[in-house]
């Protein structure tokens, strides 16, 4: 199982480029760049780490088709492949936190913040998994290099021929991004990989299942389907700032964010207990919006257990115990663990290519 690290978009683009050229020297296989609405352009951003390294991946992690169209994200990625000389690797979602930026709503995000905010309610797109499949299927056409004469899909179209004849490398990688049964499939289908988010050890063979069955209905077999993971590390040398990141970034763990009671539950002694998370799902928001990373509302010992369940934290005497959950990881069919480093990030990586990256080769 390779190791890629998923940056905050904070970081600048020159930072970004420094962070890249350790990472390749340690042997991460990819760095991915967050997207989010008002910070660097991950597209623009990874420019500089395209042109400081050799190997290593670089790619945006996740564009939705609703927030820039097909065809430009086609632009864009074969651009940044081309400097990266066949580097480059994207990955399509159909929503996330931007959408809601832009107008859109996804339906279980919550209440708006700040909550006194006036808010026109707006549904969230239509048909997003048809709408995922014809971003990659329009994208898939523009790194072919064929005339393409349009594409008139179901949700998105294309009225003029295009070819994009100046793309000379190979590539990029597309994967879909989704932790649902339904994209799982379709991205098993016609995508290069796809990438989970923050899914346990646990919750493997289930999503596994469903990439089977997406690679069964494939026109053509595929030769090196990736199956890569979200997944949070917070370790630091000084453990209550590791607690206290952990705590502060909760509310956007996989299982929390989309209040999915059987996920939470193995963490919680009780339904009861699950039933408190739910309550108090707006003081988690709170605990990331204000960088506060207080919960008080939730038992000390609940939010340890919530944070020991979906992400790595502690200090340097824990990252054997996490190394040990890697391994599961990576013996429940994961191809790669996208591992999102936060404050800090230098430090983070440091741990993984001295203590993580060794005991996994």
């Amino acid at each position: 199982m390779d190791i890629d690290i998923i940056l905050e978009p904070d970081v600048t683009p020159a930072q970004m480029a420094e962070l890249g050229v350790v990472a390749e020297r340690y042997g991460i296989r990819a760095l991915w760049s967050s997207n989010y609405h008002c910070q660097y352009d991950p597209f623009l951003a990874l420019a500089p780490v395209a042109a400081a390294t050799s190997k290593l991946l670089v790619g945006p992690l996740a564009v939705s088709p609703w927030e820039m169209h097909p065809l430009k994200m086609a632009n864009a990625i074969l651009t940044l492949n081309e400097m990266a000389g066949g580097r480059a690797i994207l990955g399509v979602s159909g929503g996330g936190g931007l959408l809601g930026a832009i107008g859109w709503r996804a339906s279980n995000t919550g209440p708006v913040w700040p909550p006194q905010h006036p808010v026109k309610k707006v549904s969230e797109p239509d048909r997003r998994v048809r709408g995922m499949r014809e971003c990659i299927e329009i994208i898939e056409l523009a790194r072919s290099g064929a005339v393409c004469m349009g594409y008139d899909g179901g949700v998105f179209v294309v009225r003029r021929p295009f070819r994009m004849a100046w793309a000379k490398s190979p590539g990029p990688l597309l994967y879909g991004c989704s932790s649902a049964p339904q994209t799982i499939r379709m991205a098993a289908r016609i995508a290069d990989g796809i990438q989970f988010s923050d899914f346990t050890p646990e919750l493997l063979p289930g999503a596994l299942a469903s990439v089977r069955e997406g690679l069964a209905r494939r026109d053509t077999p595929a030769r090196d389907f990736r199956v890569g993971n979200f997944w949070a590390w917070h370790i630091k040398k000084d453990r209550e700032a590791s607690l206290y990141e952990a705590r502060r970034e909760l509310i956007w763990r996989g299982a929390i964010i989309g209040q999915n009671r059987s996920e939470i539950r193995p963490f919680c002694h009780d339904d009861e207990e699950v039933e408190l998370v739910i309550r108090n799902w707006e003081e988690l928001r709170v605990a990331f919006r204000t960088r506060s990373g207080k919960i008080t509302s939730l038992p000390p010992d609940l939010v340890n257990r919530l944070i020991a369940g979906m992400s790595s934290a502690g200090d340097l005497d824990d990252i054997d115990r996490e190394i040990e959950r890697y391994r599961r990881f990576a013996a429940g069919g994961l191809t790669e663990l996208s591992i999102r480093l936060f404050d800090d990030p230098m430090e983070g990586l440091k741990m993984l290519g001295e203590r993580v990256l060794p005991a996994l080769a």
